[in-house]
């Protein structure tokens, strides 16, 4: 397959390449399944209808429902619940946080989502707590707010939609932005202190698959329903630090391999061994389609010997479905070694290009 070295898009072209890439997935290598038997990889579980979301930062920032957030701020005092449910604003140098000078981290007063740390916190001499950065950006939502005949962007919690205040351009280095909070739409805990479960990051595990390109592999597994994160890389060589270059060489043993963070309370391994036999054919030795080399071998690499025994059992099940009889399963189950991230123009390929991915879905019906 050729490869550019680089790739600029604008945002339009991202968003044109996203439609273009669903509009073109075909799905090519797979035998037709018209019937499942026991044992077979399922096109779809019933799980997959929950659609969770995640931050960079592994915390689940689903969107809580109209009945939850109604639930939480029900225990909230009069002003609290005037500010984060009705967009109310506390009088300037009243907010019991304006002066907090302590280490840690700001948190959603209703849900408990971390919002801020103490780290981006400066004085604007405002009368409100501000800070140029939020924890994480997929934390804190901004929406256009048109109230007292003038337009500003409002921000709010993106788990509860809880407000909080509003962002301005006219901040501090690094962002040069001013997120002006209302005390009262955050609880502070101080550096050490126990975070309640809603305020921590999902406790996550991490599987590592190779089965050809890895493009369309680390496409498909980012929208798994309880995936986290996807990343594209090598794996399973004895060079350090490889470069695509060397990887095609066929020289180092490297075999490109998607490395995947999941939440194993929203979707199981399992279901990720079943979502991997749909996406390739685990029964092309070294190569995947038109795709040839030791770098395009299937492989499950391990983290554990749960993981391992689970993969093996499997793989063996697989073996005696109809759509493997008569076809050897050659893909290689190894305990996980380091991992290397590829190239940054290889992450989120098929997105940014636009570029259809020839192999199957395996979360559709």
């Amino acid at each position: 397959m050729i490869r550019p070295a680089a790739l600029v898009l604008t945002a339009g072209g991202a968003l044109a390449a996203m439609a273009l890439a669903a509009a073109t997935r075909i799905a090519l290598h797979q035998n037709p399944r018209p019937g499942q038997e026991a044992g077979e990889v399922p096109t779809q579980t019933s799980s997959d209808q929950i659609q969770p979301r995640y931050s960079k930062s592994a915390y689940d920032i689903t969107p809580l429902s109209k009945e939850r957030i109604a639930q939480l701020a029900a225990a909230l005092d009069p002003e609290t619940y005037r500010i984060t449910q009705k967009a109310g604003t506390e009088p300037p140098g009243c907010g019991t946080l304006l002066d907090n000078k302590k280490e840690g981290m700001y948190v959603c007063v209703v849900c408990g989502l971390p919002l801020f740390s103490s780290e981006h916190k400066f004085d604007s001499g405002t009368g409100w707590p501000s800070f140029h950065s939020p924890f994480d950006p997929d934390h804190v939502a901004e929406v256009e707010d048109r109230s007292y005949g003038m337009v500003r962007t409002e921000i709010e919690c993106a788990r509860c939609t809880a407000h909080l205040g509003h962002v301005f351009d006219d901040g501090p280095k690094p962002t040069g932005r001013r997120h002006c909070l209302n005390s009262a739409s955050l609880k502070f805990f101080e550096k050490g202190e126990t975070l309640p479960p809603e305020s921590r990051p999902v406790e996550t595990e991490t599987a590592y698959f190779a089965g050809g390109c890895f493009w369309g592999i680390e496409h498909y597994f980012q929208q798994g329903p309880g995936v986290i994160d996807a990343v594209s890389g090598y794996m399973q060589g004895h060079v350090e630090q490889p470069t695509y270059k060397d990887v095609c060489g066929d020289e180092t043993g490297h075999a490109e391999t998607v490395k995947v963070v999941f939440d194993p309370k929203r979707i199981s391994y399992r279901r990720l061994l079943e979502a991997f036999f749909v996406m390739h054919d685990p029964t092309q030795l070294n190569r995947q389609g038109p795709d040839v080399g030791d770098q395009y071998r299937s492989g499950i690499y391990f983290t554990s010997d749960k993981q391992a025994e689970e993969a093996r059992a499997f793989i063996r099940q697989q073996q005696e479905t109809s759509r493997f009889r008569g076809r050897k399963i050659v893909t290689e189950l190894e305990r996980a070694e380091t991992f290397w991230p590829a190239e940054e123009y290889h992450q989120d390929y098929v997105v940014k290009t636009g570029r259809p991915c020839h192999i199957a879905d395996p979360w559709k019906k």
